[in-house]
């Protein structure tokens, strides 16, 4: 697949472009505990600006490669690899035109459009 289903891309789901990167377009769902599930399609190169969340980041590549940068270490996480980012620590990440990744949030990460 080079898509994630339209299901999944419903408008009613879509993030606020405030609450992600220029070149990519996401979805969020909400768990009943505050907890938020979001994926994300990547149809340009773009960029992460370092954050840092409150809550642990889980994240896998379905498609692509998305660089993350932690202390200025760069961590290449490629098409079916995992990552847990500990909640508190600074990132930022450089993703591919072509990239899909799916995360899982321990809080809160994103409003709705």
């Amino acid at each position: 697949m080079d898509d994630f289903p339209d299901f999944m891309k419903t408008p009613e789901n879509s993030i606020d472009p405030k609450s992600q990167s220029i070149g990519a377009t996401g979805w969020i769902y909400d768990g009943s505990d505050g907890k938020q599930m979001a994926y994300w399609i990547c149809a340009a190169a773009g960029v992460s600006k370092e954050h840092v969340h409150e809550y642990d980041e889980y994240f896998t590549v379905v498609q692509g490669q998305y660089t993350l940068i932690i202390n200025d270490r760069r961590i290449d996480v490629c098409k079916g690899d995992e990552y847990l980012i500990p909640k508190n620590v600074p990132h930022a990440g450089e993703f591919i035109a072509g990239t899909r990744t799916i995360h899982c949030f321990g809080g809160k990460r994103a409003d709705r459009a």
